[in-house]
């Protein structure tokens, strides 16, 4: 059995040499050649990331095993986290997340914790949601005006230099303003 790691940072000034050196002392048989890193945001769905796709469709092979430090390395959607653990171990390579006390994610216990915490991940992700509703009917109750603030100041910009009988590419060099948002205002429509 060969042992991979996964390391990913979310931008580009974090490094993955701290998580690559955490798991090199957690497991010792782990070669520097198998430590798989990127800078991409957790968001990125799991099998988008060109690092960990190439880990997976060009290197990993049954009877494989991946580490990861943490399960929030494998990605921040639960959803995703769970279908990219069932597509390795459809793949015969077992998963393991070192902050889980269970050692083979896709192991009956691993699957069930997965779907319990999957299950805890939506509760909390509609519990934001519905916090977030309310405050947003909240402040709309008291009157305030939600969303981007009317962009008044660039629409007579716009129209000013369209009055003066300027181009709208005269108008880009005289008022600094990009021309998408000349011609988007050239008609004097405003952003609602």
């Amino acid at each position: 059995m060969r042992t991979f790691a996964y390391c990913r940072v979310s931008t580009v000034e974090q490094n993955a040499e701290t998580q690559a050196h955490q798991l090199q002392e957690r497991l010792v048989d782990l070669r520097q050649d198998r430590i798989i890193s990127e800078s991409i945001s957790g968001g990125v769905m799991a099998m988008e990331r060109p690092a960990f796709k190439n880990l997976v469709d060009n290197k990993l092979e049954a009877g494989d095993k991946l580490v990861v430090l943490k399960l929030d390395r494998l990605g921040r959607n639960a959803i995703d986290v769970l279908s990219t653990i069932e597509l390795l171990t459809s793949k015969g390579i077992a998963v393991q997340s070192l902050d889980l006390p269970i050692a083979d994610l896709s192991s009956p216990e691993g699957k069930l914790m997965l779907s319990l915490m999957t299950a805890f991940a939506e509760f909390e992700k509609d519990r934001i949601r519905e916090r977030t509703n309310e405050g947003l009917q909240r402040a709309k109750a008291e009157g305030k005006q939600l969303g981007r603030p009317l962009a008044n100041d660039t629409v007579e910009k716009v129209l000013e230099a369209k009055a003066k009988g300027l181009s709208q590419t005269n108008a880009v060099k005289n008022t600094g303003l990009s021309l998408s948002t000349v011609k988007r205002y050239w008609n004097g429509r405003k952003v609602t």
